[in-house]
């Protein structure tokens, strides 16, 4: 097997085959394994039809463990602390919260990222922000990205060249819901595979204080709870606002495989493996343009094609090097599958770490920067607008005070 170098991979990018594809194999370390739960508390599951140890097919239950949208953000998180560990170098936009003398609300959130933020680059985060004093989509790369689509993607590869991998909806921008759309190249998901039907959990807490229900309390003018009444809040009618303990979170629960609203705790499924299906187009990557003093070249496109292909890929191995903890109780382990391309019904399988990864994604941006393609290095950072500092300032402030009073 060969390990990819960058002759082989701006061939298979150039046309010579649609994609790159990946399958790997987990079992759940554990004898339950917890799957998100959606819209009603309920689990993603369906049936599918798989091929089984004698060739046949056969249809069998399924549960979705990691979903298209979490596996991306997963790969976004693996690609930010790799550039912070100086791993991979790369174009980045930040908004920097904790700046000199900030409010300690806004130091806590520190640095944000447009591998953090929901919309990527598109996000009203960075709609929100100031560079060089002025509105962030109104001046310099902001302005620029405004006319970004996928036939004029220079900008967004400048900016923030995740968003052509994973995806972006320009719908916080000028032209709002009419904003440019470039579709997912990098898509993977993880399916648990022969499901059993829903477990059962138990839900209890035992007070070490002992505390019983047969205390009267208020609730207390400011937040929190008192046993002065003078003190306590009152109602339309001018009396105290009574609380239980249980109601400010002291004494028992009583053990039960219900939860408040009477639905059945969520009790994990068993399942006999679990599969990724990872797969990086790169027929979309095709559809990408990328003009440099407005013209278009075949050879300056081929090389940003080649350098999103490997940072597509880099995002793969890296998040093996993670791991696939994907939430309390739903711990996942596998050998890595093998690389393959795949094209007019033929297959090329290659070998790739996270290593060889980041090392080709270097040697592919290198020649980019040869044609004039923009990647910088050092990151673009933007300042929160005083509006978007008092929003999030107020806001926090509001809910720790409505916290402290619940």
């Amino acid at each position: 097997m060969h390990t990819l170098d960058l002759k082989l991979l701006k061939k298979a990018v150039s046309g010579d085959y649609a994609a790159i594809r990946r399958v790997t194999r987990m079992e759940a370390l554990g004898e339950k394994t917890f799957p998100p739960t959606y819209e009603g508390g309920e689990y993603a599951t369906e049936q599918r039809q798989v091929r089984n140890l004698n060739g046949a097919m056969e249809i069998v239950e399924t549960v979705l463990l990691d979903s298209v949208q979490s596996q991306a953000n997963r790969m976004e998180m693996a690609l930010l602390r790799a550039y912070d560990a100086g791993r991979v170098k790369m174009p980045l936009l930040a908004v920097d919260f904790g700046g000199a003398g900030s409010e300690p609300i806004l130091a806590e959130i520190g640095r944000l990222t447009a591998l953090e933020a929901p919309h990527r680059m598109c996000d009203a985060i960075f709609r929100d922000a100031l560079y060089q004093g002025q509105p962030f989509r109104t001046s310099g790369l902001g302005e620029r990205l405004n006319a970004a689509k996928a036939a004029n993607a220079t900008v967004v590869f400048e900016l923030c060249p995740t968003a052509l991998i994973f995806g972006f909806w320009d719908s916080t921008g000028p032209r709002g819901g009419l904003g440019a759309k470039v579709q997912r190249a990098l898509v993977s998901e993880i399916v648990g595979y022969q499901t059993t039907a829903e477990g059962k959990r138990p839900a209890s807490r035992i007070d070490p204080l002992a505390i019983e229900n047969n205390v009267e309390i208020y609730r207390k003018i400011g937040g929190g709870w008192t046993f002065d009444e003078s003190q306590a809040e009152k109602n339309a009618k001018g009396e105290p606002g009574r609380l239980k303990p249980s109601e400010i979170n002291h004494g028992n629960i009583v053990p039960s495989f219900r939860n408040k609203d009477k639905g059945l705790n969520h009790g994990g499924v068993t399942l006999a493996y679990a599969e990724q299906q990872t797969v990086l187009s790169l027929a979309a990557l095709r559809r990408l343009r990328f003009p440099v003093a407005g013209k278009i070249q075949p050879e300056i496109d081929l090389a940003a094609r080649t350098v999103l292909a490997a940072l597509g890929l880099a995002a793969i191995c890296l998040l093996d090097e993670d791991g696939y903890d994907l939430r309390s109780r739903c711990l996942l382990d596998g050998k890595p599958g093998t690389m393959t391309f795949v094209g007019r019904g033929e297959v090329q399988e290659f070998a790739l770490d996270a290593s060889a990864a980041a090392g080709l994604l270097e040697e592919a941006a290198a020649e980019a920067k040869a044609v004039d393609l923009p990647w910088p290095e050092a990151p673009l950072v933007l300042e929160p607008s005083p509006d978007l500092s008092r929003l999030v300032v107020e806001s926090r402030k509001r809910a720790m005070t409505a916290n402290a009073g619940a």
